[in-house]
């Protein structure tokens, strides 16, 4: 078939493509596609801040393919004396109460500033088929465009607290690319949500007036962790709302004892769609950051959060090793079975795993 019958074949499909396109270049281009660039490649062009070989470095570091994460491994060691030169936001929020707006408000803010900022959506996944729909991009129509600029949608997987199991490293590559400023956008769980609060200097909790779940703000939990509440929607008919929402949660935070940063967290209200306060938002996370640093609580964070995800990579090392160890697996069905015929019960099977594990 010649190039004039392809071009007009693909033309009645829907697709247009240049005259010179042939099978050979489709072929050349999937090629090059697949082949996996060296690892100083990747490290060169991400310290370069090329957006191309960031995401695929990020994909490398959310494969659970072996090499892959050999790969990825390289890479992260490569990239960290680059890094840790960034403010790290947490924004949280149930569904519906505007996250992705205020983010993509608050990210134009940013890069008119001329910072650059990183956003690495979470999306939930399903439990059944374990997919994500990975949408953020088409809800920040604007920033998505913006050069300085970068979203990286990513699916929670079988992890708790609203985050990608592969977000912290995600975290230095974003940083060795030139991000100053990289906020986490959790799946809004509302419940678990401190793996997200280990990995940021600040955490910021959105709510929205007039749905009747102010009180519920009011609990110990996901407030407590809070520096800084956001009642979003503040516009129109809902602003008198806002207003109210706000003085009952500047009560609520006095109840609770002082934190160790010294900071006392504020209560702002704002309209992400008209972007109506988010100016004084960025004014009080830099306010929070001049004063952490002032008293070394920052580095003390810091530290804490490398702590902590120390000790996760282990557990999460040490599951995937036990799942994967051979004779587990065929002792795992035998309990199972056993279980379903009622011979043994959960704790005496899990008992006996684990003995194979330490012998």
């Amino acid at each position: 078939m010649n190039s004039k019958k392809t071009s007009a074949l693909h033309e009645k499909k829907g697709v247009s493509l240049p005259e010179t396109t042939n099978k050979t270049a489709v072929q050349k281009i999937k090629k090059n596609r697949s082949k996996i660039p060296t690892t100083d490649q990747f490290v060169e062009n991400i310290l370069k801040g090329d957006i191309t070989f960031l995401s695929r470095a990020i994909t490398l570091v959310e494969s659970t393919n072996t090499k892959h994460q050999e790969k990825a491994t390289e890479i992260l060691e490569r990239c960290l004396p680059y890094a840790n030169n960034s403010i790290r936001i947490g924004i949280t929020g149930v569904p519906g109460v505007g996250k992705s707006t205020f983010i993509e408000s608050f990210g134009k803010h940013i890069t008119n500033k001329g910072s650059k900022i990183a956003v690495l959506a979470i999306d939930p996944s399903s439990s059944v088929n374990k997919g994500s729909i990975l949408g953020d991009k088409t809800r920040m129509e604007e920033l998505v465009t913006d050069t300085n600029a970068f979203i990286r949608p990513s699916p929670s997987g079988t992890s708790l607290g609203g985050v990608a199991q592969k977000t912290r490293e995600s975290i230095i590559l974003c940083e060795a690319a030139g991000f100053d400023t990289i906020v986490i956008e959790t799946v809004g769980v509302g419940q678990s949500e401190t793996a997200v609060h280990s990995m940021v200097d600040f955490f910021l909790l959105l709510k929205v007036a007039g749905t009747g779940d102010e009180l519920q703000g009011i609990k110990r939990g996901i407030i407590e962790m809070a520096d800084a509440i956001v009642i979003n929607k503040a516009d129109g008919d809902n602003a008198t709302n806002a207003k109210i929402a706000k003085t009952e949660f500047n009560r609520a935070l006095h109840l609770y004892p002082s934190k160790e940063s010294t900071w006392r967290p504020k209560v702002l209200t704002c309209s992400a769609l008209k972007h109506q306060g988010i100016a004084e938002i960025d004014n009080l996370i830099c306010k929070y950051f001049s004063i952490t640093k002032a008293n070394h609580y920052f580095t003390k964070r810091r530290n804490e959060q490398n702590t902590f995800w120390l000790k996760s990579t282990i557990e999460q090392q040490l599951k995937d090793n036990f799942y994967h160890n051979p004779t587990i697996i065929k002792q795992l069905a035998k309990e199972i079975k056993n279980l379903e015929k009622g011979n043994t019960t959960p704790f005496y099977a899990a008992k006996r795993l684990l003995e194979i594990v330490n012998q």
